[in-house]
């Protein structure tokens, strides 16, 4: 796109697919796996402390380690991590396709994700796309979360770049509201607007 200097890639529901993948399915693997109620998991962990989680306030491992203290859950919490992480991993093949044809280009690509500190790094490290961005801006290390303005404000901060160079895609409409507030671009990736995006985004 012309006049874009910064793509700023959402993580999870653009370029990981794991909003796609069958919950269903999902939930029963994690049970015969771990022989734990997802429901009950799920109604432990996700509190309001998951959101501090996101935040940078508390790690996971602590509020993981809370919970299996509670449930007498008896296994690896690193190993226990590691698997729901993998699970979540659903990169998606064409969206990186694009990326590495972009990074060809003079437009300079980072993500923006609400992701806490451990997610991020295994982001990073496990999936490799620290290799693919300039840079990596998670929640869990700015403190801030989309929709939040000064979470647009610390990416243009850090790049340097003026707020109408910057172009955000995510699926999160809120989101897309927000950084058009801030004077970014936005694409709004959902499943019926996909081709149209990548469209736009293919390198001329």
């Amino acid at each position: 796109m012309q006049g874009i200097d910064v793509i700023a890639w959402d993580f999870d529901g653009v370029l990981n697919r794991n909003n796609v993948t069958d919950p269903f399915v999902w939930v029963k693997r994690f049970e015969k796996d771990f022989g734990i109620s997802w429901r009950t998991f799920a109604r432990e962990m996700f509190t309001d402390d998951y959101s501090d989680v996101l935040l940078g306030r508390a790690d996971l491992k602590t509020l993981l380690s809370r919970w299996a203290q509670k449930t007498g859950y008896q296994g690896d919490l690193d190993a226990f991590l590691l698997s729901w992480f993998e699970r979540d991993a659903h990169p998606d093949l064409e969206l990186r396709a694009l990326m590495d044809k972009l990074s060809h280009t003079a437009v300079r690509q980072v993500i923006a994700t609400n992701n806490g500190a451990r997610r991020t790094r295994y982001i990073e490290e496990q999936m490799q796309y620290k290799k693919r961005v300039d840079a990596v801006f998670s929640s869990g290390r700015m403190g801030i979360a989309k929709p939040n303005a000064e979470f647009f404000m610390h990416i243009t901060s850090s790049l340097g770049v003026r707020a109408d160079r910057m172009l955000l895609v995510d699926d999160h409409k809120e989101n897309i509201d927000a950084a058009q507030t801030m004077g970014w671009r936005a694409l709004h990736f959902t499943p019926s607007t996909r081709k149209q995006v990548i469209g736009a985004l293919e390198p001329r």
